[in-house]
């Protein structure tokens, strides 16, 4: 599909029947590693082209003026290591609307 320039889709399709994960990095971890898409597409996949597989990529999925801020800070170096190190937590910081909803360093382990 990639090749072809078709739009590539990513999300969990979490149900308890045929997709028991709610996991988005497990989801673009797979991607990588299994199915060969790069990091940069599979990112993609999950933000802006499934905002518009849902007629909302004017409202969300990137940083833009007039768009809601919502995005997550991770601990890394590189985003191509976001596909690659799924089972710990790397967000440090989620924002929804503009607003901190999770701060890594003020909750309590």
């Amino acid at each position: 599909m990639i090749d072809r320039g078709l739009p590539l889709v990513l999300a969990t399709d979490f149900n308890p029947g045929s997709s028991p994960t709610a996991s988005m990095p497990m989801v673009l971890s797979l991607a990588a590693t299994q199915m060969r898409i790069a990091p940069a597409e599979a990112i993609t996949a999950a933000t802006v082209n499934a905002a518009h597989s849902l007629r909302l990529a004017h409202e969300i999925a990137s940083l833009e003026p007039g768009k809601s801020a919502d995005f997550v800070i991770h601990d890394c170096d590189d985003y191509r290591e976001l596909p690659y190190f799924f089972g710990r937590e790397s967000a440090l910081a989620v924002y929804l609307a503009g607003r901190c909803v999770y701060n890594a360093s003020q909750t309590s382990a």
